[in-house]
């Protein structure tokens, strides 16, 4: 449908179509014309146009650039055969294809996949299998959750109320939101790779016993009422990019096995190679009871998550009440979705153990002068993420625009001005990515 004379998608969305967390009478959106390899082609609300290079990979999901040959062919060839058909009563093998693939790499033993519409409702999911475990081993009153500060899990109503209750994006919802067991915010930690290559963690080892010593009160005193620990693993995400010892991790899973609870670990964010390990529990060498996965699982192309659960945890749904995970998506284990996730595994395992690094090695690097500015508090690289803390919150619009100019595209948020880019993305690029958020804060934040 051509544009009304006079009127650009931008000001035509404008007080029609909502954004994320962002008003109705908000600034008008940037366009998208076209995307291709890392690159956005968009167009400012003044009408100016910009090549940048997309330094979140569409919020850390479009892991392999935009328009990849192999996702493309994937999905056309899923598309000559069937594009949706209910799971009801019916499988297909892109849906066990994927599952069987998920379960072979996933952090230890997992034995079934459940399939979700989002990282948002897999959360849910998870939730609602931990309650079910419980009382299917006969402790019905675990309906409590024990979680950290500090988290992020989604935007659905479950999920919310497992995010940060205080510095979350959910203070609106506080009557309706069930209350659970936040711990305090694990301490901060950093890893250092030495030129050799050699890995250490660098943490202030008193803060992370006390801070397990308020986890494991905490976990004594709402023992009977809780049925799992829900935690994002080594990297908070969308609460504010924070990165912790694995050894909190360790704790975690120690206080679950003490206590009878379920260990669940969000890794939508940090699973797939982002943070250094396939997923950020290997850092830990910790074997969650339940797995969410999502964002780069398809690449970018479609939405799709997952539930991984161990044999444990199904053997005991099949012995409860009602025998079945009790929840049904209407586009559940999607075949298009599902076989442009195949697709994308195998780019993943070809490609992360090398990219991520790589990654890595350069934002620490050419981040590192970001340090020197009278704003910024903190600069933090993990695996393929690097961060920019300033002490106050971020002039968004401004940033934007000064970070285009330079040839990137970057959506800070709070305090943050950040950078998760595609494992595709060149040496050159990574560079012009991390000389871009250097010279935006510069500018904007002097």
């Amino acid at each position: 449908m051509p544009e009304p004379a006079g009127s650009s998608l931008a000001s035509r969305d404008r007080g029609l179509v909502w954004h994320p967390y962002a008003p109705l009478d908000g600034p008008e959106p940037y366009a998208v014309e076209g995307a291709e390899g890392v690159r956005l082609t968009v167009t400012a609300p003044d009408g100016e146009r910009f090549e940048a290079v997309d330094a979140m990979a569409s919020w850390w999901c479009a892991v392999h650039g935009y328009r990849h040959p192999a996702l493309d062919d994937a999905a056309r060839d899923q598309l000559d055969r069937f594009s949706h058909v209910m799971f009801g009563g019916l499988t297909h093998a892109p849906a066990v294809d994927l599952a069987e693939r998920l379960t072979a790499i996933a952090p230890g033993p997992m034995a079934h996949v459940f399939y979700a519409d989002s990282g948002s409702v897999s959360v849910e999911v998870a939730l609602k299998l931990a309650l079910q475990y419980q009382a299917a081993r006969q402790r019905p009153r675990r309906q409590r959750f024990l979680t950290v500060r500090g988290g992020y899990h989604g935007d659905t109503f479950a999920a919310m109320s497992v995010c940060d209750p205080v510095d979350g994006m959910h203070a609106a919802f506080p009557g309706v939101l069930a209350t659970q067991v936040f711990a305090p915010r694990p301490p901060s930690a950093r890893l250092v790779v030495a030129e050799s290559g050699e890995e250490h963690w660098d943490t202030d080892e008193l803060a992370v016993e006390e801070w397990a010593e308020q986890v494991r009160a905490l976990a004594r005193a709402h023992t009977d009422e809780l049925a799992a620990i829900v935690v994002e693993p080594v990297l908070q995400g969308a609460g504010g990019m924070r990165v912790h010892h694995p050894d909190c991790l360790r704790l975690l899973r120690e206080v679950a096995d003490e206590h009878g609870l379920l260990l669940v670990v969000d890794e939508i964010a940090t699973g797939f190679g982002r943070t250094g390990r396939l997923f950020a529990s290997e850092w830990a060498d910790v074997r969650p009871d339940v797995l969410c996965v999502g964002k780069a699982l398809t690449g970018g192309y479609l939405s799709l998550a997952a539930v991984l659960t161990t044999s444990h945890v199904g053997e005991a749904i099949t012995r409860s009440q009602f025998r079945a995970l009790l929840h049904g998506p209407t586009f559940m284990a999607n075949p298009l979705a599902c076989a442009v996730a195949g697709a994308s595994l195998t780019l993943v395992e070809a490609g992360w153990k090398d990219d991520v690094p790589r990654i890595g090695r350069l934002l620490s690097t050419h981040l590192a002068p970001a340090a020197h500015l009278p704003r910024v508090v903190d600069v933090r690289v993990l695996g393929a993420v690097g961060v920019v803390q300033l002490d106050e919150p971020v002039d968004v619009p401004a940033v934007t625009r000064a970070a285009l100019r330079r040839g990137v595209w970057v959506r800070p948020f709070r305090d943050l001005v950040y950078t998760m880019p595609p494992y595709v993305t060149s040496d050159a690029d990574v560079r012009l990515v991390a000389d871009a958020l250097v010279g935006a804060v510069g500018e904007v934040h002097p």
